[in-house]
């Protein structure tokens, strides 16, 4: 199915950007073939779309993604009858992180350095070359996110953004960026999660 033009027909008002959704699916399947990973960062409706991402990448979308037989044959090795249930449970993924999620470090960071910096944290620690980092701003200003940008660039990840209105900082800083043609946040939002549904469903296509 081609799940870019499927958007576009639904989503008309992005039809201005589908080159931009394309070169996102690049990035994404140029990190992933060469063994790399996704980190994610965003705040407050953001830091959910973040998590829902990564539920789409490291899981079964659409698709079942079922073990490959010789990984189904080494659990069978370790132990017959954990493999008899992990063997149809696991699926396949595509190994994403959302930085949101890591409330200890989160709160470590605020508590002893900065809050702006809780993501570039991450970033740091994470993130080697060949990864990407997709930052999700609805203002593309958001200061944790930019700065967990500018330490990515640093280590040698390739950045997404993905925003809205004039795109912000993270749309000047990013080697992709989406930004979506509205200005208040929730519409913002609402065209953000078709957005990041098509690449995913594009990126599962192609592996599985």
């Amino acid at each position: 199915m081609d799940y870019l033009q499927h958007l576009i027909q639904r989503y008309p008002v992005l039809q201005g950007i589908q080159e931009e959704i394309f070169k996102a699916y690049t990035l994404l399947i140029a990190a992933f073939e060469a063994g790399g990973k996704v980190l994610v960062a965003g705040n407050g409706g953001s830091a959910a779309d973040a998590e829902h991402i990564v539920g789409e990448l490291m899981k079964g979308f659409v698709k079942k993604r079922p073990l490959p037989a010789a990984f189904q044959s080494k659990l069978q090795q370790i132990n017959a009858d954990a493999a008899a249930y992990i063997g149809p449970a696991l699926q396949q993924g595509l190994p994403a992180i959302a930085l949101s999620s890591h409330t200890a470090l989160m709160t470590a960071c605020i508590n002893d350095i900065d809050g702006n910096s809780i993501y570039a944290q991450q970033v740091y620690g994470y993130g080697v070359q060949g990864d990407v980092f997709l930052g999700i701003s609805t203002s593309g200003n958001a200061k944790n996110v930019w700065y967990a940008m500018i330490t990515a660039k640093a280590k040698g990840l390739s950045t997404l953004a993905l925003t809205g209105g004039s795109g912000g900082m993270l749309a000047t800083t990013a080697d992709v960026s989406i930004i979506v043609p509205e200005t208040e946040t929730y519409k913002i939002q609402e065209l953000h999660l078709p957005i990041y549904h098509a690449v995913c469903l594009m990126v599962e296509e192609y592996f599985f």
